[in-house]
């Protein structure tokens, strides 16, 4: 089986029991199962800014005394999975590939220092050696976000995702079958930070008429801005003003991901990740203005089914998705899957005929935030707030949020 480890870079060649993380500089490392070829990259996540996309660089290195004359490439790919990798209906598999680049690494077609962009490259290439050979790929405009739905509890599989891979290996020519014993496949992921905040503050009303009733019931929903950050409270003001001659009860508030699979069908999956239900009522001929507090965190919806996911590593923790950010000129199909989020506000409004439900929504995005510049500080990692935040720590977590909030 291949290994993915975290080592030190300047302990990398002091033995495989000496592997341990540093705070400063972390390398993966993944070896094929022949050890002929080995790659190692700085990070796994890599972040589009909406401007730029962060370029995807490494070193893999070689044991050319295996070669025997092959030549060495690594690939770039973008891949959309509707179902399980071994699915297909009539002849056509639920799996298609967004996205492909592959270069060749060895015998090397340009110099060393051409290839090399980074610090964290140069310091690889002088602790490896001769044997280490620099990788560099840019992402194009129009890619989509990691993203995966979350299967089941008795779900096995390839789950439904939109995934990126960086995959090295050593053959004749590119175009025939890998061996897998010489071949090397590590998982990235691509994620959205928030662009600049806009000063919008997103508000929806409307008004409703019933029968009988001479004067109409107004709703008003209204948030204090419009994108949110990943475990960040969401507060939501409801105004009733009930001049009609119902009677307003079972008032409650949610927050719901709505996810559009593009590719290969319209399938629409929408779930509740947050909800307070109450027991306030607003009689005729009175009015209510109301705060509610919602939390959506994937960690109160572990196990919902067909619930959208930013890219999960293994073994690494995640949250809900981020809401997708679809560029301009860029077709949405090409994206595979669509994520976006909404606050609802449901009551029924009963009266002597009969009652009725009542909804008004309001669309807001949920997102991960952008560091202040030149601050130095990286991003807070992505399962942070989702691990940390509970119901029963909640405010002690808000506070930490706080003191953490140079970070955002």
């Amino acid at each position: 089986m291949d290994i993915l480890v975290k080592c030190e870079l300047s302990k990398i060649w002091s033995g495989p029991q000496s592997v341990t993380m540093s705070p400063k500089h972390v390398v993966f490392k993944k070896v094929s199962k022949d050890k002929l070829v080995a790659v190692y990259m700085a990070k796994r996540d890599f972040v589009d800014h909406c401007d730029f996309v962060d370029p995807v660089d490494g070193v893999i290195v070689i044991d050319q005394g295996q070669l025997k004359g092959k030549k060495v490439y690594v690939m770039l790919s973008c891949t959309f999975r509707y179902g399980r990798q071994d699915m297909d209906v009539m002849g056509v598999a639920f799996r298609r590939d967004l996205f492909v680049v592959t270069r060749q690494v060895y015998p090397e077609l340009q110099d060393k220092e051409k290839l090399t962009h980074t610090k964290v490259q140069q310091k690889l290439l002088h602790k490896l050696g001769d044997n280490a050979f620099p990788f560099f790929f840019e992402f194009p405009d129009n890619l989509p976000c990691s993203i995966a739905l979350q299967p089941g509890p008795s779900d096995v599989g390839k789950k439904c995702a939109v995934e990126f891979e960086v995959k090295a290996f050593c053959c004749e020519n590119q175009d025939e079958k890998i061996n897998k014993q010489s071949s090397v496949r590590l998982t990235i992921r691509k994620i959205q930070f928030s662009p600049e905040n806009s000063k919008l503050v997103p508000v929806a009303e409307t008004t409703f008429e019933f029968l009988m009733s001479e004067k109409p019931l107004h709703l008003k929903l209204s948030l204090p801005k419009e994108t949110f950050y990943h475990g960040e409270p969401i507060p939501v003001t409801v105004e009733i003003t009930n001049s009609s001659s119902r009677n307003i009860k079972d008032i409650s508030v949610s927050v719901e991901q709505v996810t559009n699979i593009v590719l290969y069908s319209n399938d629409k999956y929408v779930k509740s990740v947050a909800k307070e239900e109450t027991s306030d009522s607003v009689p005729s001929g009175t009015s209510l203005k109301k705060d509610y507090t919602l939390y959506p965190l994937l960690a109160h919806n572990k196990d919902r089914r067909g619930l959208a996911l930013d890219g999960r590593l293994k073994h690494e923790d995640t949250n809900l998705a981020s809401s997708s950010i679809v560029k301009q000129e860029v077709l949405k199909e090409v994206q595979g899957m669509l994520v976006s989020y909404k606050v609802i506000v449901r009551m029924i409004a009963s009266g002597t005929i009969g009652s009725s439900e009542v909804s008004l929504e309001l669309p807001f995005k949920l997102m991960h935030s952008n560091p202040e510049p030149g601050t130095g500080l990286p991003p807070l990692p992505l399962g942070f707030f989702t691990s940390l935040l509970t119901n029963q720590k909640l405010c002690v977590c808000v506070c930490v949020c706080k003191q953490l909030a140079v970070y955002r």
